[in-house]
């Protein structure tokens, strides 16, 4: 088995790489029957020399455990008895260069929490699970609503009297806060070890290492555990792209380019980091069984891929052309997982137009199963930033996204990166006074939820905060004292119920059959209209995107019949004004742009109406219960057995 999964590792088709290097604790007999436990550590160094074992068990001693070549592929091995879970350790060995240096384990699975710099060894067998109803049942959530609350573990709560919380204290706030506004996702921001802060994990060290910031690996696979049995599925974080280049962890590991590229020009990132270089197969097999073991050993229900635009074009580019290298990495990394994986979801963070992301791999595409829609979310708050006055003149900011919405499964996020380096919070990016943002910030995420396409907003945006978000500080909690804030957030929440009850918002969306404007080219008004229909479920969402106020306004439907005003945003529970409609709207023949029928509502200000149509069905009569005609009958003969017995008498 060993030797298949390293033959596999060097021809790139290793999803397991994991189970053969790295450090794990084991035990063998030799042949005097005596018992040995210890950790059998394996590295791959193809251009390294004299290389050893060091850890605080040998006094970082290179001398004392030498390991042994295995054979010409260049992986090292060596056993040493007697340690145990946190021993530090580092690999020492001469590079290509003639250097001797120490390096951190490539597959550790736990490191030091900086500055520390160590491996630290860490048994990661029999974690005793409690989510076999909840695996039994997950999916791929085509069918079903998908509202993902993106966290950054660290400043959700902030520090706990002056430390990093733990796993497992986030998950005793976090379940009941998910359940409380109508969550069904959590997507965690990355926690494979890094050094720096500020990188927020997009830029790490130890891509098998659970972030030390946090706990160990036991206390992740209890936090997705927990999230678990509670019903909400957890998304992973990964960042394939590029590596930080800090000395003692992947740069130049043997004194070569093992893992980035050789070519200077292409080595180092925008962001000062290295690049992965996706065409050698070692490193292909490095990542994707890196994502393989966090989906295999955690339970994480889907991997969310950083920054695929810098994998599809060279630097990102598209004037640079397609990095053949890096798609072919992206095509395998997707087949193994679903293979070994049904249930996972593959979702790419990409701002590229390249064309097949979501396309099937039998058919030509990437194979992932959901795309961030990055244009929807650049053209909505370009929008919604405008003067009323000027949004007429860019009408198809709003129209623009349905038009080349069904060329991939979609996912409409407003993440973390919306929030901070100076773009200001979602709320601050909305035009108008302070009043206007928030009427605006509701019809926002009612537009959002509308619209098809899963969901994804960052922490903090259901608080409609002023600040920006900084990894280094709480949310700011206390703004929920105030009813405008708080008024938000229950808004989420009614959104979210609204999401996980109607078919119509999450059944076959990709399909456009169950999507039709109603009203799409009023740019003068500036107010738009669509219906989304599954089965009986049938709405239709209305958006005044203007202060004007409308005590009636028509607008269009394709099916006739009563319909009844289910959400609005202008209601005062959510700190608007209360123009609503509380009575049925009845369709009347003929509507604007020529649509069949059309109903009448009051419209107000910066107002987002949801309305769904009222489907009678004929009433099914009970097996067994008698007709009216029957009990009729029953009741004659029960007059006429009376009259008899007066006779009788």
């Amino acid at each position: 088995m060993a030797y298949g999964i390293l033959y596999d590792y060097l021809m790139g088709q290793s999803q397991e790489a994991y189970r053969y290097f790295g450090a794990h604790f084991g035990s063998y007999t030799d042949e005097a029957g005596k018992l040995h436990s210890g950790v059998t550590f394996r590295l791959y160094a193809p251009c390294a020399d004299n290389v050893s074992v060091i850890g605080s068990w040998n006094g970082w001693n290179p001398e004392v455990n030498p390991l042994s070549k295995v054979d010409a592929s260049g992986v090292w091995e060596g056993f040493v008895e007697g340690l145990h879970n946190y021993d530090s350790y580092k690999f020492h060995f001469r590079n290509a260069r003639g250097e001797y240096v120490d390096h951190a384990d490539p597959f550790a699975f736990y490191s030091e929490l900086r500055p520390g710099t160590c491996s630290r060894l860490f048994d990661i067998e029999n974690f005793a699970w409690h989510d076999a109803d909840f695996l039994a049942k997950r999916t791929r959530s085509f069918d079903e609503a998908m509202s993902i609350y993106e966290i950054h573990l660290g400043s959700w709560r902030g520090l706990k009297d002056g430390r990093f919380p733990s796993y497992e204290e986030v998950a005793d706030d976090l379940i009941p806060y998910l359940k409380e506004n109508g969550f069904t996702h959590v997507e965690i921001m990355p926690i494979t070890q890094y050094p720096f802060d500020g990188s927020w994990g997009y830029q790490a060290t130890g891509f098998y290492s659970v972030d030390a910031r946090y706990g160990n690996p036991f206390q992740l696979m209890s936090f997705v555990d927990r999230l678990h049995q509670a019903g909400f599925g957890v998304i992973l974080d990964f960042a394939p792209v590029h590596f930080a280049n800090d000395p003692w962890a992947l740069r130049e590991f043997d004194g070569t380019c093992l893992y980035e590229y050789a070519d200077p020009h292409h080595t180092f990132s925008p962001w000062g980091s290295c690049y992965f270089d996706l065409g050698k197969d070692p490193v292909r097999s490095f990542l994707i069984s890196a994502m393989d073991y966090f989906v295999t050993y955690f339970h994480f229900d889907g991997i969310r891929v950083d920054a695929v635009s810098n994998i599809v074009y060279w630097e990102g580019d598209k004037s640079q052309g397609e990095n053949h290298g890096a798609t072919e990495f992206i095509k395998r990394l997707n087949g193994k997982l679903h293979l070994a994986h049904p249930a996972l979801m593959m979702i790419a963070e990409d701002s590229t137009d390249f064309q097949g992301v979501t396309k099937p791999l039998e058919y030509g595409g990437l194979g992932f199963d959901y795309k961030w829609d990055l244009g929807w979310m650049n053209d909505t708050l370009k929008y919604y930033s405008l003067d009323p006055i000027y949004k007429k003149y860019e009408h198809h900011k709003i129209t623009f996204s349905m038009a080349y919405f069904y060329s991939e499964n979609f996912l409409l996020p407003l993440s973390h990166d919306e929030v901070t380096h100076g773009k200001g919070t979602i709320i601050n990016k909305l035009w108008g006074d302070y009043d206007t943002k928030f009427a605006l910030l509701r019809n926002l995420f009612t537009y959002q939820f509308g619209h098809p396409g899963k969901k994804l907003n960052f922490m903090g945006n259901e608080l409609g905060s002023f600040d920006e978000w900084n990894e280094n500080r709480s949310l700011p909690w206390n703004l929920l004292t105030y009813p405008k804030h708080d008024s938000i957030k229950r808004l989420v929440r009614d959104l979210n119920l609204i999401y996980r009850s109607e078919d119509a918002m999450k059944v076959e969306e990709y399909n456009p059959e169950h999507y039709q404007w109603t009203l799409v080219d009023n740019a003068d008004q500036s107010v738009f209209a669509f219906e989304r229909t599954v089965g009986d479920s049938d709405l239709l969402f209305v958006f005044n995107m203007t202060p004007n106020y409308y005590e009636t306004y028509d607008v269009g439907v394709y099916h006739e019949g009563e319909w009844r005003e289910l959400f609005n945003s202008d209601k005062d529970v959510y700190g608007g004004n209360n123009q609503y409609n509380g009575l049925p709207c009845q369709t009347m023949p003929g509507a604007p742009e020529g649509r069949p029928y059309h109903v009448t509502i009051k419209l107000g200000s910066f107002a987002a109406l949801i309305l769904k149509r009222v489907i009678t069905k004929p009433k099914t009569p009970i097996i067994g219960t008698p007709t009216k005609e029957k009990k009729t009958k029953t009741k004659s003969s029960k007059r006429k057995t009376s009259a008899r017995k007066r006779k009788a008498k």
